[in-house]
């Protein structure tokens, strides 16, 4: 096992490549905006299980994220990035370390430390770790779940025989105390729960079809009532009580109908959002764990093909990846987000099996394609960036981002084929590569707010709403700005596409659209903000 130190050196490592994007960006206008104005609306309306996004009722997701939301406006008296950002990168860093311990002695201690900068490093994992989201928290709760059944399963004396590897610290399955297993018997529930109380129906789905179908396949489904048995049943049911009480008591028999099937059945079956087609996840797949997809994937098909996947513990993980990957194939509704939870089984799943093929030419081609597409990041970079709109891309800390990537891509290649290097040793190459790239890129964000965000925008139109003495804000062919009213602190009006808007007698507006529609108010006062503009209508 790694030790500890070495442990906590790549978390801290990860905390400081990140703290730019954490301490700098601007939120983003399709959720994590419309989070913040849910939450100053709840707030505004002393609700804590009913929510509202500028007076529609907004059942789409639970409660315990906008808590979070809601306590950090309470709080520092405004949204802080800092804080909104612990509630995605602590529960990302809590599923590393706990499928770290979990897979104990399966794997040695460079494999440890490379599972642990790949999952890390893949892009959809990193990129939810920085994402106001409450996706990375349900999937902290699903593996802390699937751990604990994993523990109930090893402790029963007729399992722990085949159980060999795969409980935390590398024990035994016969080592697990009464104690312990008495302790996750009422954990299990629980985390089951918060996976559920963090994003929906999903968080229950995954630790009861999982266990379900490994419990099968062992052909031990006898032993499901040991696991899913009255204690976890009635532990999740007073639970769910409570929580569909309370939202009873403050919204009325419409919303919770509206939690509970408009937002559930109705996207299983028929989705209004996100609709895909069935084999949606197997392409999604390859870049959601990029750049670590053609390593991971073929290290876990080899394995098969050679029969290599014996361990109670190996078996439990491709359990949880498959039935994953097809229970959220069936469901009407698919966002490249809800394959989350598979990613850290799928990692160090693959990480299992390098060793057995360490050697081989087809492993070391897995990982040479990235390093070769990571080592053109610099003049990739110089060819897009000649992009009339793509210039904004030319900064000196973006190509200082580059030319890292474009250097560890290129040592990566040299590791990969010299005589003391491996495959391991690439991987992290490109993952230290990739975290101090993300470190040196992030210092450009305050150049580029108005690219990511509204809140350069907002900003310039409270400016001008000052010097004009008026409170009248309004938006025309931008998307999703009702919920500037985070930044602007009241209403926004939102004129439709169709319409082109026209100063009105006696009332001046300040209009916010796009640079490029500018044009069509001649002879009116004009803030260019990036590819936004700020128009003063009198």
């Amino acid at each position: 096992m790694i030790k500890g130190k070495n442990t906590y050196a790549v978390y801290i490592g990860l905390c400081v490549a990140l703290l730019p994007v954490l301490l700098l960006r601007d939120f983003t206008p399709d959720n994590e905006l419309r989070y913040l104005s849910i939450a100053d609306e709840a707030l505004r309306n002393n609700t804590f299980f009913t929510f509202t996004n500028h007076g529609v009722p907004y059942a789409d997701k639970p409660p315990l994220y906008l808590w979070f939301v809601m306590l950090g406006k309470w709080l520092f008296g405004s949204h802080q990035m800092w804080f909104l950002s612990l509630f995605s990168l602590v529960p990302a860093l809590v599923t590393v370390h706990v499928m770290d311990r979990w897979t104990g002695r399966s794997l040695n201690s460079e494999g440890h430390a490379t599972a642990r900068l790949m999952l890390l490093t893949c892009a959809l994992f990193v990129g939810m770790a920085v994402t106001l989201r409450m996706d990375m928290l349900m999937c902290m709760f699903i593996v802390l779940a699937l751990r604990s059944f994993f523990r109930l399963y090893s402790a029963q004396p007729e399992n722990a025989r085949t159980a060999a590897f795969g409980v935390a610290g590398g024990m035994a399955g016969a080592a697990v105390s009464a104690e312990a297993a008495a302790r996750e018997k009422w954990l299990f529930p629980i985390y089951v729960f918060m996976a559920v109380f963090s994003k929906g129906p999903i968080g229950i789905l995954v630790p009861l079809l999982a266990p379900t179908v490994f419990l099968i396949y062992k052909r031990r489904l006898r032993q499901f009532g040991r696991y899913w048995g009255w204690r976890t049943w009635a532990i999740l049911i007073v639970l769910c009580a409570g929580w569909f009480g309370a939202v009873y008591a403050e919204g009325g028999n419409e919303y919770l109908d509206n939690l509970l099937f408009h937002q559930t059945l109705d996207r299983a079956v028929n989705a209004f959002h996100h609709e895909r087609p069935f084999y949606f996840y197997a392409i999604s797949v390859w870049y959601s764990i990029a750049p670590w997809s053609l390593a991971v994937i073929g290290l876990i098909v080899a394995a098969a093909c050679k029969k290599l996947i014996t361990t109670d513990l190996q078996q439990f993980f491709v359990t949880i990846m498959l039935t994953t990957f097809v229970m959220l194939s069936c469901i009407s509704s698919k966002v490249h987000i809800y394959l989350l939870p598979a990613f850290p089984f799928m990692v160090y799943t693959g990480m299992m099996f390098m060793p057995a093929f360490s050697r081989t030419k087809w492993l070391k081609l897995t990982i040479a394609i990235p390093s070769a597409a990571i080592a053109a990041s610099l003049p990739a970079l110089a060819v897009i960036t000649n992009g009339k709109d793509t210039s904004w891309l030319g900064l000196p800390a973006f190509y200082a981002a580059a030319a890292i990537l474009s250097a560890s891509g290129i040592y990566a290649i040299i590791s990969l084929y010299g005589k003391r290097g491996g495959a391991d040793k690439a991987v992290r190459t490109i993952a230290v590569g990739m975290l101090a790239a993300v470190f040196a890129g992030g210092w450009a964000l305050p150049q580029v707010k108005e690219q990511i965000g509204y809140g350069a925008l907002c900003e310039k139109a409270l400016e001008v709403s000052q010097a004009t003495g008026t409170t009248d804000f309004c938006t025309w062919n931008i998307k999703r700005s009702e919920n500037m009213d985070v930044y602007l602190h009241r209403d926004v009006e939102i004129i439709p596409k169709e319409e082109t808007p026209k100063a009105e007698a006696g009332r001046t507006k300040v209009l916010m659209t796009r640079t490029r529609d500018a044009s069509t108010f001649k002879g009116c006062k004009t803030y260019t903000v990036g590819k936004y503009a700020v128009i003063v209508l009198k």
